[in-house]
């Protein structure tokens, strides 16, 4: 049984990623060609970095992550903040539930009503060119903002009662509490949202693909259109870059997340001990 479990479990892993470690391998090879692996080369790297219109996807696509993923870990914790400071537990389960609708939602359902909403706004307000950054940055904010809630509710359900209790015993305000005590314990939570926020920004391309325009051209809508009729090799290099800046991200939000819950505690060992 244990050396079927284990064989079960190698089998999963090879389904999952064997195709990005046929993208990765591919993308060095010389000659351009699945049949076989000739030598190995950076030839598809330089002939990325040689494209403009990709680089400008790139630039695009981390601009839009970027400000949508800081605008999303704003509001998504404040509205976490409100949801958790809720009295009413029917209204807070209502929340809850609302702020859920959206992950579970269709992309191409909630890209379409986005754009229908873009559409209706610039005609009442008879504006010509209304699809472009401001739209794919009011869509991806929107669809962001679930995840950091999801992120950054549970740590406020998790935070001791006792440690604000605490702080405002010896003399802080609740504004102080809520920089000094709280947002400190909820920070890897935080953290987490943004990047997941990033992430979901970065290869978004359903959504993307309803409410932008020819002007402003995003990463996985520039990959769509290379790979619609022939897949280039230089895209293979693409995919290679944002697997590695991917796994940097996840390697990142797991050390910040555990730093972030050491600092927390030691603060919060310190405000119970100054309490007592």
């Amino acid at each position: 049984m244990k050396f079927l479990s284990k064989f079960y479990i190698v089998i999963i892993f090879l389904i999952l990623y064997a195709p990005i470690l046929v993208v990765i391998l591919f993308s060095f090879n010389e000659s351009g060609s699945l049949s076989n692996f000739t030598g190995f080369s950076l030839y598809w790297y330089e002939d990325l970095f040689r494209n403009d219109e990709a680089l400008t996807a790139l630039k695009n696509s981390l601009v839009l992550a970027v400000f949508s993923s800081i605008l999303a870990t704003v509001l998504g914790t404040l509205a976490a903040f409100s949801i958790s400071r809720a009295k009413n537990k029917y209204y807070r389960r209502a929340m809850e539930s609302v702020s859920n609708i959206p992950m579970m939602n269709p992309d191409i359902v909630t890209g379409v009503s986005m754009m229908l909403l873009f559409v209706g706004v610039a005609q009442f307000a008879k504006a010509g060119s209304y699809l472009g950054f401001w739209t794919m940055l009011i869509a991806h904010t929107t669809f962001n903002l679930p995840y950091v809630i999801l992120s950054v509710l549970p740590k406020f359900r998790q935070m001791d009662k006792s440690l604000t209790e605490a702080a405002l015993d010896l003399g802080c305000t609740p504004v102080q509490t809520l920089f000094r005590v709280e947002l400190p314990y909820i920070m890897p939570g935080i953290v987490s949202g943004l990047m997941m926020s990033f992430t979901l920004s970065l290869d978004d391309f359903v959504i993307s693909h309803f409410v932008s325009s020819p002007d402003f051209k995003t990463l996985p809508l520039y990959i769509y259109t290379q790979t619609a009729h022939e897949v280039k090799f230089s895209m293979y290099a693409l995919c290679t870059i944002l697997i590695f800046v991917i796994l940097f991200l996840l390697i990142a939000v797991n050390v910040a997340g555990s730093m972030g819950e050491h600092r927390a505690r030691k603060k919060a060992g310190k405000i119970m001990m100054g309490g007592k």
